[in-house]
């Protein structure tokens, strides 16, 4: 507990109460947004459209997408930065400080 009585969400004290899927999906959303949109097309983000779609028919998607998606956080943040895309950011800091 915090010094306010609130429960704080430590990955380094425990994964009870993180959303991983709800943070994954926050950012997935933005993510989607420009990778599934062909101005923004490239052999990159086709990779890793790829990827995604193979960690979410493994038999841990949820691990599979985490990983993914944290091998490639520095281009996500890249690319919502090119954007000027504040929401997705917040999203991606909040996966990264929760679940990285």
């Amino acid at each position: 507990m915090s010094p306010t009585g609130r429960t704080v969400k430590d990955r380094y004290v425990t994964f009870e109460g993180i959303d991983f899927e709800g943070n994954m999906q926050a950012v997935l959303v933005h993510l989607r947004h420009y990778i599934d949109d062909p101005a923004f097309a490239n052999p990159f983000w086709e990779r890793f459209r790829r990827r995604l779609a193979l960690a979410e028919q493994s038999e841990r998607p949820v691990a599979d997408r985490l990983l993914l998606m944290h091998a490639h956080v520095y281009y996500m943040a890249e690319l919502f930065e090119d954007n000027d895309d504040a929401d997705a950011l917040a999203a991606l800091r909040r996966l990264e400080e929760e679940c990285f």
